[in-house]
């Protein structure tokens, strides 16, 4: 399975990274990383990176056959692109592309209160099959500290995506 994780905006960029680190090693993953989320990452032989300005690379193609994306973080920014298909940077074309061959979407807006111009944007993103799920905690699997919440939502973005983990305690 080709997966594409980008990671855009700067604040929870440490939560998308860590959902790499979550997914089955035999996948081949695709990373993005907007200017405002760089860090220094050591390289790892699963993770294939691109250059955010690259808007030529591999997964910026329908034809390359990517099966899922995932923006996480999403900001506020790169939604609104999305929704308005404005294609200016690797991260918005790769998601134009998963929207036009039909394969999901996730986008994980990371500032709130959202904004009625956000909300509105999540809407008609919504209303074509892109999947829209924020980094909210789910409370009742037991979470006793921060690294429990953060592996409840990201076992939420995989569910979405039919990816398969043991992240956190399902409900019974």
């Amino acid at each position: 399975m080709k997966i594409v994780v980008a990671v855009s905006g700067a604040s929870g960029a440490s939560l998308g990274l860590k959902l790499i680190d979550k997914l089955p090693k035999t996948y081949d993953i695709h990373l993005v990383l907007s200017e405002h989320a760089q860090v220094v990452l050591e390289k790892e032989e699963h993770v294939t990176l691109h250059d955010n300005s690259n808007i030529a690379a591999s997964i910026a193609s329908g034809s390359f056959g990517v099966d899922a994306m995932m923006v996480v973080p999403c900001s506020m920014n790169t939604l609104a692109k999305i929704a308005h298909g404005i294609a200016d940077n690797l991260i918005t074309r790769a998601a134009a592309v998963m929207l036009k061959e039909r394969k999901k979407l996730l986008l994980a807006p990371r500032e709130m209160p959202f904004s009625p111009i956000a909300l509105e944007n999540m809407l008609k993103l919504a209303t074509y099959g892109v999947i829209i799920a924020p980094p909210i905690a789910g409370f009742y699997s037991e979470q006793k500290n921060l690294e429990d919440m953060e592996n409840f939502i990201m076992g939420r973005w995989l569910d979405q995506l039919d990816i398969p983990h043991t992240l956190y305690k399902r409900w019974s």
